[in-house]
């Protein structure tokens, strides 16, 4: 069982997005009010993959209820990469689009590395782009990739002070894992990154005050190692043959032992795309030349 004998607390991170949303709309509705600009957001798809194409109707949905205007521009799955990046030039021209992404991941014969660096970095809210990677090691974030930016959210609104904590990242990618870190170390965690090639990942991850796993490997942390009462964040989002969706984690083994930890579905993605309305209305703000604090 969990801490003092009971299963952990579900990390609920659709109503920790609910709460963020309701406060960029706010945040949008007197923009607006006050300027006449609505922030718009700009999302450019590549082939009919289901998956992509969910991820950006609920991108769509978000930005509707928020107050943001979203434009998706749909390319088919053989496009080029030359007219990838002509589309991404004409949405940097555009002053009416305030923020672009290029949803990923792209067909096969496409660079993602060359469209990520085709967005200008003051329409960049995914983060992804060097500069705004570099601003963010650097401590002086832009634009902070908007899943890593979630869990820190999601740490900061219900795992108490964080500082001298030891936090255990499992997966190092550009996208989750090495910017987290960096989020983490700035709150002046200890942090220890894992990989593919880390000896005894199981001691590792026992060492964890918080575990977050970002792999992409379904199950791959054991319940077993996760130490009593640490706090779980599991951003892996797997699709089994049958439908179901699970996460990096062993979930129930994992949740007899930890104090919190995040369900799949329904944890880290929510987060994630309320976190993009936040960069969306702070790319606006940039624009216009105002004080870019808000909710992120």
């Amino acid at each position: 069982m969990g801490l003092g004998g009971r299963m952990a607390e579900l990390i609920d991170g659709r109503a920790l997005a609910a709460k963020f949303r309701e406060q960029v709309a706010r945040e949008v509705d007197a923009l607006v009010r006050e300027t006449g600009v609505v922030p718009a957001l700009a999302a450019v798809l590549v082939g009919d993959a289901p998956a992509s194409a969910a991820y950006v109707r609920s991108k769509e949905t978000a930005c509707r209820k928020a107050g943001i205007r979203c434009v998706v521009t749909r390319l088919p799955n053989d496009t080029t990469q030359v007219a990838l990046l002509e589309t991404v030039s004409k949405l940097n021209l555009d002053p009416a689009v305030h923020g672009i992404l290029v949803e990923l991941p792209l067909p096969k014969h496409l660079s993602v590395e060359s469209a990520v660096e085709a967005i200008s970095p003051a329409k960049d809210v995914d983060g992804f782009h060097p500069e705004n990677l570099g601003l963010l090691f650097r401590g002086r974030p832009r634009f902070v990739p908007c899943t890593p930016a979630g869990v820190l959210h999601a740490l900061k609104s219900l795992a108490g002070p964080l500082a001298g904590l030891h936090a255990v990242v499992v997966g190092r990618s550009l996208v989750v894992g090495r910017p987290l870190a960096v989020l983490l170390l700035q709150e002046n965690m200890t942090v220890t990154i894992c990989h593919s090639r880390t000896r005894d990942l199981a001691a590792e991850v026992a060492r964890g005050d918080v575990v977050v796993a970002a792999a992409g490997a379904p199950g791959l942390v054991k319940g077993e190692w996760v130490k009593r009462g640490a706090t779980v964040v599991d951003v892996g989002t797997n699709a089994l043959p049958d439908g179901s969706l699970v996460g990096d984690v062993e979930f129930d083994a994992a949740a007899a032992r930890a104090g919190r930890i995040t369900p799949v579905p329904g944890g880290v993605g929510p987060l994630t795309v309320a976190l993009l309305l936040g960069n969306v209305l702070k790319a606006t703000k940039l624009h216009l030349g105002r004080a870019a604090g808000t909710t992120t």
